[in-house]
């Protein structure tokens, strides 16, 4: 088993996780089995009661789990299944170590960091190492993030047990790369290495010397600064890997490889790999970022939510908008609203906001309406659904916005007024949405119905040929509420289809409106299990309708082109020249073209086109680290 250790330093969120996913891409490519685990160092069991605003997203997987939204990040990346146990916290060991320790495991001996806390690290690592994470294949390589940075006092029990561990498993085994910022101070003009020597200094007195590092920078930085952290960081230029802020970040696993990085691996780890590699290397890859890269048409989508002023609260879905709108050939303007925002009493108290969220709701090609917990902001959530349905937008409803969907049905065409859910209103007379009492249990932590559930489809719609036709489907839950059963009859008499349920047909996990180019709603989170080159079926549909394509996508068999990854699209080449005239390209210096007009407010560009270095074309980076990271800025 080999093992790749990624850290941080001089910043959290400086993209770690990123560059771990790549290594892994990268390997994966190279026909090598991986696995990955994520380290925070908090003392939380887990991030299921994390508020989306402190840590952003809580990602589910297969078992259930509430992990660190990296593990998404892995998962996508690798496509791979994770478990709870890729998830290593402060707060697992420390309990598993405590649980020994009352039993009598340590047989009476002073319990301590060191060598206990330590030791239970490092038996963690390798059990979890060799747990098959795709089609029971024993991993080879494991990739390990230590999330915060170096120095942080919550992360030196895993510094120290990582010293100890690249003993216990031989030097050959064990790599270290260390992820460093390299600013550019607008005073100077130039690079600052001083940074990252001081940051790789602080780990080299940890007794971990890196292998490589990894610098992340706003713009591509020289081999002057290279030659310079080589100097002072004890490491050869070419194992210094830098890493500019980038379009997307389908092209740093591309950037990477063309910086050597899997030679590199490949002679420190003693890897079996082919030379040389073939023609096709990465070429789905390749074909990904050009595709992303090639894209003019915009869809305009608005996202309706409780968590928006922090963007990672919903990295998934936007990251299955991405997946999606890359498939159908369009690029992705999203738009966060906030649904308080759309609610009658922010119309007296500011109205600004309330007419610029009705003007951003309107003008929007599509709605997605997530998940969520609480009443602040139903009323919103509500509205928009009610918007979307009388006057024919398209709009995917997610857990809280399969409910809102639901209420708000109720109330305006059941005409039960003050339906409700009782989340929000325990004494409603029309409890339309309720709770399950098995997954109530007064404690917070771990008691929802969680991970991967089997749904049945029920006669034939749309979303079930977006499933390929499938009988059933899997995917994954995180919700304490429920369509109340009673009601059931009464909304599909009116339209309301529930075209899937559960296994035991109790449960409605997809809804569906009739007459409707595109009204569906999941009890599920379908975001969990997107894939960069497999788009979720009910992402790619609400894209689709919200273009005007899903019609002919599902009359040629719900079936994506390879290798672009798009579907049929009939425009012609005067349509693109006439929308890259529209682009209104500016050339710079060095051939670089950068699009003259920039996003409206609110809007987040979600690709564009900054290559790697073998091309000049750059458009308006995207900061890679839009995923978040633990830590303390």
């Amino acid at each position: 088993m080999k093992y790749i250790l990624v850290t941080g330093g001089v910043i959290s969120g400086v993209g770690k996780g990123v560059i771990a996913s790549s290594f892994g891409t990268l390997l994966n490519a190279c026909g090598i089995p991986i696995t990955s685990i994520k380290i925070d160092p908090y003392i939380n069991i887990d991030a299921g009661t994390f508020s989306p605003y402190e840590h952003g997203e809580v990602f589910v997987l297969d078992d259930g789990s509430e992990v660190d939204l990296d593990l998404g990040n892995y998962e996508r990346f690798l496509d791979v299944v994770l478990h709870k146990d890729n998830n290593i916290t402060t707060g697992k060991v420390y309990k598993m170590v405590i649980d020994k320790e009352r039993i009598g495991m340590y047989l009476g001996k002073t319990v301590q960091v060191v060598p206990h806390i330590t030791d239970a690290i490092q038996e963690w690592v390798e059990r979890v190492a060799v747990t098959p994470v795709k089609d029971d294949i024993v991993p080879e390589v494991c990739i390990i993030e230590l999330g915060g940075t170096i120095g942080d006092i919550e992360g030196m029990p895993f510094v120290e047990a990582f010293r100890q561990f690249q003993f216990r498993v031989k030097k050959e085994n064990f790599c270290v790369a260390h992820v460093s910022l390299v600013p550019l101070p607008r005073a100077t003009g130039e690079p600052k290495t001083k940074p990252t020597q001081a940051s790789v200094r602080e780990l080299r007195g940890f007794g971990l010397s890196p292998d490589m590092i990894v610098c992340r920078s706003e713009n591509p930085i020289g081999d002057e600064v290279k030659d310079k952290i080589s100097n002072f960081c004890h490491v050869s230029p070419n194992q210094v890997i830098c890493i500019h802020d980038l379009s997307s970040i389908y092209h740093v696993p591309l950037l990477m490889e063309q910086a050597g990085v899997i030679d590199i691996l490949k002679d420190r780890l003693h890897l079996n790999l082919p030379t040389p590699r073939p023609a096709n290397f990465m070429q789905s890859w390749r074909d990904l970022a050009e595709r992303v890269d090639n894209v003019y048409k915009k869809v305009n989508i608005a996202l309706v939510g409780k968590y928006t002023k922090l963007q990672d609260s919903y990295a998934s879905v936007i990251k299955s908008l991405l997946h999606a709108s890359i498939a159908a050939g369009y690029k992705l303007n999203l738009t966060f609203i906030d649904s308080s925002n759309l609610e009658r009493c922010t119309k007296m108290e500011n109205p600004n906001l309330y007419y610029d969220a009705w003007h951003d709701l309107t003008n929007s090609h599509g709605i997605v309406v997530p998940g969520g917990f609480g009443s602040r902001g139903i009323e919103g959530k509500i509205r928009a659904c009610q918007w979307a349905r009388e006057n024919g937008k398209p709009m995917l409803g997610i857990c809280l916005g399969l409910q809102a969907a639901v209420i708000e049905f109720a109330r305006n065409v059941l005409k039960l007024t003050d339906a409700h859910s009782t989340e929000c209103d325990d004494t409603t007379p029309n409890p339309l949405v309720i709770d399950m009492p098995e997954h109530h249990t007064g404690i917070l932590g771990g008691t929802m119905r969680l991970g991967k559930r089997t749904t049945i489809f029920r006669g034939d719609s749309k979303i079930r040929q977006l499933y390929n036709n499938k009988e059933h489907i899997e995917e994954r839950h995180r919700h304490r509420y429920e369509v109340n059963p009673k009601y059931v009859e009464q909304l599909q008499a009116h339209g309301m289809r529930f075209v899937g349920t559960d296994s035991e047909q109790e449960r409605m996990e997809i809804m569906e409106l009739e007459n409707h180019v595109f009204y569906v709603a999941t009890q599920f989170h379908p975001e969990y299990l997107s894939r960069p080159l497999k788009p979720s079926p009910p992402f790619l549909g609400l894209i689709l309708a919200s273009v005007g394509k899903l019609a002919s996508y599902l009359e040629d068999g719900a079936k994506l082109l390879h290798p672009s990854m798009s579907v049929r699209d009939n425009s012609t080449d005067n349509d693109l020249k006439q929308i890259r005239e529209r682009a209104n390209w500016v050339n710079l210096e060095a051939g670089a073209a950068v699009p003259v007009d920039s996003p409206s407010r609110n809007e987040t560009r979600m690709n564009g086109a900054i290559p790697s270095t073998s091309s000049t074309k750059q458009k308006s980076p995207v900061k890679m680290n839009g995923v978040h990271e633990n830590g303390t800025d």
